[in-house]
């Protein structure tokens, strides 16, 4: 019987490893892409477009800046700066991709960043590690350096140091979430690139992130050694094993009265809500402000395309206007 484990084990991980490529050196994870995003979304809805880059008249774009480097890897960002108002500094918005913390790139967020950023929004798309590269809790360190690398560029790029948000889909949107409910927390900072900044986010914009690995209808706790979760291959260790590591990662458990405020923007598939509802009780108790908004048959991955993308970027930006008193 051990024998047999072993062998399910070891064609279950070549099954998994055959989307692992190496670019420069380092392990990319090539099973989440926009094209099998787009792939996926026309058997469900034939009718639905991929939203492309479109870098709007009144943006301007820099690319590949090295933000932090953690010995001899350089992780990069793009950064786009809404050309009025240049001597105003407006609300920053770092914008993380998701991709089940294995795989995707900077490429499934761009469009929204460019869009964004068109409404007078200064947007952040970084890089950062995943999990076949490193494990939890890395991303995390990555993004709260990005976030430090906004702050100390803030007069060169005229953000607002007050009026920085989180913004993730899926894996990103767990993780922007993580960002927002762990301010201020030393266990999450790391220790990667102007420490003398602060890491902390004024507001969180979570689409379709679960907040709770434990949460009802949450599906990446099955313990299935054969086939691992993608956050049980994120961490590491299943839930089982560890459960401790599964908890801190949810932002529902770091759920305080200094919680910024947040916007959840779902799916109509129950298993990306996980937490979201039993964190909302929370935000209430607090008095914290907060939205929600559920989209009506859709899929996962709804963001990327139309008619629900110019939707979402309605709810983003009514949102943080309102959070950042934005005129």
């Amino acid at each position: 019987m051990h024998k047999i484990f072993v062998l399910l084990l070891f064609f279950s991980s070549l099954a998994f490893s055959q989307h692992i490529d190496t670019i420069n050196g380092i392990p990319r994870d090539t099973s989440y892409t926009l094209y099998s995003a787009n792939k996926k979304m026309l058997k469900k809805f034939p009718d639905a477009k991929l939203v492309t880059r479109k870098l709007p008249k009144n943006v301007k774009e820099e690319s590949n800046i090295v933000y932090v480097k953690i010995g001899k890897r350089e992780l990069h960002l793009n950064i786009f700066c809404p050309s009025v108002n240049a001597r105003k500094n407006l609300p920053g918005v770092l914008m993380i991709y998701g991709g089940g913390w294995a795989s995707g790139d900077t490429s499934l967020i761009i469009p929204m960043a460019e869009r964004l950023a068109a409404r007078g929004f200064v947007t952040v798309t970084p890089e950062y590690r995943l999990s076949p590269e490193a494990l939890y809790p890395a991303a995390v360190f990555d993004l709260k350096a990005a976030v430090r690398w906004m702050r100390a560029n803030a007069e060169k790029y005229h953000i607002d140091k007050n009026k920085i948000a989180a913004y993730g889909c899926s894996a990103g949107g767990q993780l922007a979430a993580l960002l927002g409910a762990t301010n201020d927390d030393e266990k999450f900072e790391g220790d990667e690139g102007n420490t003398n900044y602060s890491s902390s986010v004024q507001a969180i914009v979570d689409v379709d992130g679960v907040v709770d690995f434990f949460g009802k209808g949450s599906e990446e706790v099955k313990n299935n050694p054969a086939k691992p979760s993608a956050a049980h291959r994120w961490f590491g260790v299943s839930a089982k094993d560890n459960p401790q590591v599964w908890k801190d990662a949810g932002a529902y458990n770091h759920t305080t009265s200094k919680t910024p405020p947040i916007a959840f923007i779902n799916s109509a598939v129950p298993r990306f809500h996980a937490g979201r509802d039993e964190m909302i009780k929370l935000l209430k108790n607090y008095n914290i402000y907060y939205k929600v908004h559920t989209l009506p048959n859709t899929i996962h991955t709804f963001w990327l395309f139309h008619p629900w993308f110019d939707k979402t970027l309605d709810y983003i930006t009514n949102f943080l206007n309102k959070v950042f008193k934005v005129k």
